[in-house]
């Protein structure tokens, strides 16, 4: 063990610094690596179902004969194999001409995925929806099973998270004598080995860390709902002279997996029924699935995309394209129109172009969150998840190697000088954290005030944790 390490008491200012960055990059990593391990499997494992199987299970390939039946005829053909009070709910376009299109049916207050062969009209397949793997999965990503609890829970690990990062940086930031901060150093062994692929590779990595946070945390139901979202919605006073629902777009989801943008989740709905809006589907053409459809791709919708069937009387016809939703792997074209359904006129049109700046970050985080910008991505999101592993496995390593003999229900806690000087850095990254992330100011707070009110003066608890 080094002189750094050794005598915390006798230890330099900046080595006092040094101790304090390692204890607090050690408290965040009890609490945070099963967090981090439990989201990069089941992310890495979410990601590749969808790009095998599809996130609604929608992949599914059809033998080219013909020309398509219309999309009218296979959505009847999809309501006719649920009840007679099934309705439809939402057409997702293939991606290719060698996929089946797939219809969402409500029957009896579930939700059905209907797969119908376009060239036939005939139905390929019927599943619940929101009842797969990717689902599952994306519940224990997202809540842990339990919740709103478990959503606070993970907002807490994705903060203190950050925490770990900016203070495993600190403490990899190279310093004389420390060795190469680049590249691992190969010709030692032992805990000096793990602990130099720890530094690098978490040096390498902690910058699409921040990325992936930052994106994760944007969904979480305190910091990202109350705070960020609700000051980046679309700002409906856009839609001059339209009516408009008390219902969000947030009522276009279906389960915890979001289907409407991130920045439109708040923005309300407009209504059918008004005459407002401007032309698009040529007076006297039915507005049906096939008409919206046509426009849709009259308008530049390319490749998959989607249409909700109106859900109400003064319900609205919706063409939706979304990055996040695999829909395209460019989220610049993101694109979601809303059609009257009576007269077919435009009552709304919201692209990429006109998100808020968040929202435009959120676009492009949550697809590379998700890999869904294209092979680069998958690859990069593998290689990521799996170094987020190895960083926790060989984080939970150096500890076992670093503890004394006979400390085995001891923590082991690195030490603090009890004269650490006023760290001017660490109380303004505190302070921004706190003001930002509020479940993680309260519970970097309460750790503080446990460790220098209770831990330092009960001489047991300094037994178990030092």
């Amino acid at each position: 063990m080094s002189k750094i390490f050794s005598g915390a008491t006798d230890a330099s200012t900046p080595s006092r610094f040094y101790l304090a960055a390692w204890r607090w990059h050690f408290y965040a990593g009890l609490y945070v690596v099963p967090f981090l391990v439990m989201l990069a499997v089941t992310g890495l494992a979410m990601m590749y179902i969808s790009i095998l199987d599809g996130r609604d299970g929608e992949c599914i390939r059809v033998a080219v004969s013909g020309e398509p039946v219309s999309l009218s005829g296979q959505a009847e053909a999809a309501l006719a194999s649920r009840g007679e009070e099934a309705n439809l709910v939402e057409w997702i376009g293939a991606k290719s001409a060698e996929g089946a299109n797939v219809f969402r049916v409500e029957d009896a207050g579930a939700n059905y995925m209907v797969a119908v062969d376009p060239y036939t009209g005939s139905v390929i397949e019927s599943w619940v929806r929101r009842d797969g793997w990717y689902d599952l999965l994306n519940d224990i990503h997202g809540t842990l099973l339990i919740g709103d609890v478990g959503d606070r829970l993970i907002e807490i690990a994705a903060g203190l998270a950050i925490v770990l990062v900016v203070t495993g940086l600190y403490l990899w930031w190279p310093r004389a004598g420390s060795g190469s901060a680049l590249v691992p150093d190969f010709r030692t062994s032992g805990r000096a080995l793990w602990k130099s692929l720890h530094k690098v590779i978490g040096a390498y990595v902690s910058l699409v860390l921040l990325v992936f946070l930052v994106s994760g945390l944007s969904w979480a139901g305190v910091w990202g709902e109350k705070f960020v979202q609700a000051w980046s919605t679309f700002p409906v006073e856009k839609w001059s002279n339209v009516p408009l629902s008390d219902d969000t777009h947030a009522s276009m989801n279906h389960g915890a997996i979001k289907d409407v943008p991130w920045g439109l989740e708040q923005t309300r709905m407009p209504l059918s029924g008004s005459g407002a809006g401007i032309d698009a589907i040529a007076p006297g053409t039915p507005v049906d699935l096939d008409s919206i459809a046509a426009f849709g791709r009259q308008i530049g919708y390319e490749g998959r995309f989607r249409v909700n069937f109106p859900g109400s009387e003064t319900g609205v016809w919706t063409i939706n394209q979304d990055s996040m939703s695999n829909d395209s792997e460019n989220p610049t074209v993101d694109r979601t129109v809303h059609i009257d359904r009576y007269t077919g006129r435009i009552l709304a049109d919201v692209g990429f172009k006109d998100y808020s700046l968040p929202a435009k970050g959120m676009a492009v985080g949550v697809a590379f969150h998700e890999g869904d910008m294209g092979l680069w991505n998958v690859v990069l999101n593998t290689l990521f998840c799996l170094s987020v592993i190895f960083l926790c496995v060989s984080g939970l390593v150096m500890w076992w190697l670093r503890r004394p003999k006979g400390a085995a229900l001891r923590i082991v806690a690195p030490k603090t000088p009890d004269d650490l000087p006023h760290w001017r850095g660490a109380m303004i990254l505190m302070l921004a954290m706190s003001l930002a992330f509020p479940l993680v100011g309260i519970t970097l707070l309460s750790v503080l005030a446990l460790d220098y009110l209770v831990v330092k003066r009960v001489p047991m608890l300094r037994k178990v944790i030092g």
